[in-house]
């Protein structure tokens, strides 16, 4: 649950900052008030409350499951003067140690592979405690990867 009180200079302050979710898909309730922006197109677009309706942004590692082909939603939330803006999210995410990548036949000649296999436990540590989730988070990942790995040859 995110609670979001008003603020009154609403245009120096975010409810969240720029992101992408790490995970695979993000179930959002937002109430009336509105204040979830999506960044698209090179700017900032607010989503309209629809009653009933719910939004779903697609994760990192949704994006790694499909080896590209769908994208991280990068995403914020803003405040305002006057009134108390509430959310529930549910996150979606795979079992902890369960190898993820991508079906075969999302790699081929046109689309080679993209990001390496993974477990969501090891994203997760990644975004807690190394970086912020952001567009670039499965490269910055991929690389982490990369290294740990390289590491653990020395060993």
């Amino acid at each position: 649950m995110n609670h979001y009180p008003p603020c009154q200079k609403p245009e120096l302050t975010l409810g969240t900052g720029p992101h992408t979710d790490p995970t695979s898909l993000t179930i959002l309730h937002q109430d009336q008030v509105g204040g979830l922006q999506v960044f698209a197109d090179e700017k900032w677009h607010s989503v309209a409350h629809i009653p009933g309706a719910f939004v779903v942004n697609i994760g990192d590692t949704f994006m790694a499951l499909t080896n590209g082909i769908y994208k991280s939603c990068l995403h914020r939330a803003v405040v305002n003067t006057e009134t108390v803006r509430k959310s529930l999210a549910f996150f979606l995410c795979p079992k902890l140690e369960r190898p993820l990548t991508p079906a075969a036949g999302l790699v081929n000649a046109a689309n080679s592979r993209k990001y390496p296999d993974f477990t969501w436990a090891a994203l997760l540590e990644f975004t807690q405690n190394h970086y912020r989730a952001d567009m670039k988070t499965l490269v910055a990942f991929s690389k982490w990867v990369q290294e740990q790995e390289s590491n653990n040859k020395l060993i």
